[in-house]
């Protein structure tokens, strides 16, 4: 027996692995996992029940997937049309779904969306209340409420225009514009796009619950809190915030780890090399390097490409990148790949 058996959950399943990994399943692939009441309430009792027992009650990091093709259509719209629901009736309804989606977001435990197919209206509402979203190929994410005479009602209004912007937000609802893909990730939809959303999801968990609990409840509950301040509110906020965790007895043994040299320090991403400042094409792995006024990039031995001396360079550290097609300039100068050449257009 779990501990979210007593629940008499029918529209969602709950299991927690042994490394504390909860899996949250929507469980209406028939309806394409649409949301109603009933859902909304087993949902609420589900995030209810981890924000109380937190990680002492073996949940420290919660996966939430969807049963069928679809991750979310959103608000159940035939229950919705047969209800014939009063405006105090909806209003409350809304009001539900907000306490669910804020245990979720302000819960303290990392909620991980692994979507997949639609992602849409109340389902894209749901999906933004994650901390962190993974997105497949079949993703696609839209706010349809205009083109069926509704508005939002779960907290659009604050997530997802927070995610992508009110103007964007204002196009998707009057257009009924549809994002999937690279430009999903480019507007802020999801955080990955992967070929299986859900073992990255998986994997995104694993490794969110490897830190200090603490650290995670800070992440996953302060920052949003934070965003609802002032900034002068927020500064002091965050220095609270910071004063707990930071010297927590679960960060100890990691700083020393870091002092003497035996944590595993960050590194640049093996595959692939960041775009330079100012634009241009993807350096090759290299050193930068600088003799008087003159910046180049040397090549390390798995680089034979490399980039000529600028003529005319800034003084460093001044960067601008206003011309990064300065004429004159060898094909790999340095000075065009960084936009920090004196020549102008």
């Amino acid at each position: 027996m779990t501990a979210f058996d007593d629940l008499g959950l029918t529209f969602t399943t709950v299991s927690v692995d042994q490394d504390g990994i909860a899996t949250v399943t929507l469980n209406r692939a028939d309806k394409r996992n649409a949301l109603n009441a009933a859902t909304v309430d087993e949902l609420i009792d589900i995030f209810t029940r981890i924000g109380r027992a937190g990680p002492s009650g073996g949940v420290r990091a919660v996966v939430l997937r969807a049963e069928g093709s679809h991750f979310c259509a959103g608000l159940d719209l035939v229950e919705h049309h047969a209800e014939d629901r009063r405006p105090e009736d909806f209003m409350h309804l809304c009001l539900r779904w907000h306490e669910a989606f804020n245990k979720m977001e302000y819960g303290g435990v990392p909620v991980i969306a692994a979507l997949k197919g639609a992602v849409v209206g109340g389902g894209l509402e749901l999906a933004s209340s994650a901390h962190v979203r993974v997105a497949d190929a079949s993703t696609y994410f839209a706010l349809p409420e205009g083109q069926r005479g509704l508005f939002t009602g779960g907290g659009a209004t604050i997530r997802v225009a927070d995610l992508v912007g009110k103007a964007r937000m204002i196009d998707m609802m009057l257009t009924g514009r549809v994002y999937q893909g690279t430009e999903a990730i480019a507007v802020g939809l999801a955080q990955y796009l992967v070929e299986d959303s859900e073992a990255k999801a998986y994997e995104i968990a694993r490794a969110a619950a490897s830190n200090p609990p603490l650290s995670n409840f800070a992440i996953c509950s302060a920052i949003s809190h934070v965003q609802n301040m002032s900034a002068l509110d927020a500064a002091y906020m965050e220095s609270v915030v910071a004063g707990v965790v930071n010297t927590q007895p679960a960060s100890r043994g990691r700083l020393a780890a870091f002092a003497d040299k035996s944590a595993a320090r960050v590194r640049p991403n093996a595959e692939g090399h960041p775009p330079p400042r100012g634009g241009g094409t993807a350096r090759p792995p290299g050193v930068l390097r600088r003799r008087g006024p003159a910046l180049w990039w040397a090549p390390t031995p798995d680089s034979a490409d490399r980039p000529e001396p600028c003529p005319r360079p800034l003084p460093i550290p001044t960067i601008r990148t206003t011309s990064p097609a300065a004429a004159g300039c060898a094909p790999r100068c340095w000075g065009r790949m960084t936009g920090s050449c004196r020549s102008r257009r």
